[in-house]
């Protein structure tokens, strides 16, 4: 992944997926180079008489295909090399010199350089293609709908040639409504990626069995404590933010473990939800009874969307060292729509930052609250009991 490699978790990658993967591809003007070089060389002796010596330029040719083309085309442009060499044409090849062995010896040991080359590029390309399916088990691609909530997103890891970091985002459907999980695990790149994956396990089993976020936060709370018990020193802990769109219901339910609460659009203007930020996942204290999360429900009104991230989107640093200000470049990008919005805020990030030196995310959602209305009337038939906008309890628990 080269730098500046944003992995766009909406389904469309700024890249192809296994872009680069074979290293760097080869120049092509070194590749087109390569027939003109012989070509012209034969053309300059017979046109222009020039010296023996500039003979050299074809013991050249083989070398650079052997850092461009596989065994065969190197191969190739060796006998080529040397059928020009020979052709008494151009009168190259000087009896007694011993030039002919001499450039049968390049030609060779070009050819095996090259197969070297390619066994050794093969190999790297399985190594990563397995790394890079292992990645996107654990970070799976974000859809462009969950439920009755459309979601786009990016996610940058700090780690060169690394799609996961210690941030994390996912989005579920459920029982209990959508809900979504934004988090930040302690340090970042490929040494935070085993606790990434274990919170993501745990948020995508409690999408389907707790009923509320409480206990959500409880057994990804738990899963963090549990991961750290025999380990000296272990210090292992997350922030994270729960977010549950209950079905057929115009409201968000918010839930911060020591994370940046959410900002929300609506009609152009920046929102700021009012979120109660609750201990850090990790420390035990849900657990113990200490430091319960409370868990805020916001309105929601057409058209809003909610804008979730992590601290490596607001402190990134310009050349000056000043933070990235989101709350107030966010409006002022003028990008309404959630699936434009989380690319428009990378380019602006881009432009105002001097590099970016940890793991960062950001996750949009923009629910459909006429397609969750609906949703909830259908539930409330299916059930024959009124719908959560009407009043309804809470599904029981699966």
């Amino acid at each position: 992944m080269l730098p500046w490699k944003v992995t766009r978790r909406d389904g469309t990658p700024d890249e192809d997926l296994h872009a680069g993967l074979r290293g760097a591809p080869p120049i092509h003007s070194v590749r087109r180079a390569l027939p003109v070089l012989l070509i012209l060389t034969a053309l300059l002796r017979i046109f222009f008489h020039l010296d023996t010596e500039f003979a050299l330029t074809l013991a050249a040719t083989p070398p650079v295909a052997a850092l461009s083309y596989g065994p065969l085309a190197t191969a190739g442009f060796g006998a080529v090399a040397i059928l020009l060499f020979e052709l008494p044409l151009l009168q190259w090849d000087t009896p007694g010199t011993g030039d002919f062995g001499s450039l049968l010896f390049v030609v060779l040991l070009s050819v095996a350089v090259s197969w070297v080359r390619k066994r050794r590029e093969d190999k790297l390309f399985s190594i990563r293609t397995v790394a890079e399916s292992a990645q996107l088990a654990v970070l799976t691609p974000l859809a462009e709908r969950v439920g009755e909530v459309r979601c786009s997103g990016l996610y940058r890891a700090a780690a060169r040639d690394s799609r996961v970091g210690g941030d994390l985002f996912d989005v579920r459907d459920g029982p209990y409504g959508v809900r979504a999980v934004v988090g930040d695990v302690q340090g970042h790149g490929l040494a935070a990626v085993g606790t990434v994956a274990a919170l993501l396990g745990a948020f995508r089993e409690s999408v389907l069995d707790d009923p509320d976020l409480e206990r959500v936060a409880a057994r990804l709370d738990r899963r963090m404590v549990i991961d750290s018990e025999g380990v000296e020193h272990a210090e292992l802990f997350a922030t994270a933010l729960l977010m549950e769109f209950p079905p057929g219901s115009s409201v968000v339910r918010l839930l911060s473990c020591g994370h940046p609460a959410p900002l929300m659009l609506r009609d152009g203007r920046l929102v700021e939800p009012a979120v109660q930020s609750s201990p850090p996942l990790g420390l035990g204290l849900s657990l113990d009874g200490i430091g319960a999360p409370v868990v805020r429900t916001v309105e929601l009104e057409a058209g809003d969307v909610l804008v979730a991230f992590s601290d490596g989107v607001t402190e990134a640093r310009d050349a000056s060292g000043a933070y990235y200000p989101l709350e107030e470049r966010l409006p002022a990008l003028g990008v309404t729509d959630p699936d434009r919005l989380a690319e428009a805020v990378w380019q602006d990030l881009r432009r105002f930052v001097r590099r970016i030196e940890d793991d960062l995310q950001l996750l949009v959602l923009a629910p459909d609250l006429q397609a969750r209305a609906e949703a909830g009337r259908t539930q409330a038939g299916r059930t024959g009991g009124p719908s959560a906008e009407d009043g309804g309890s809470r599904p029981p628990r699966a």
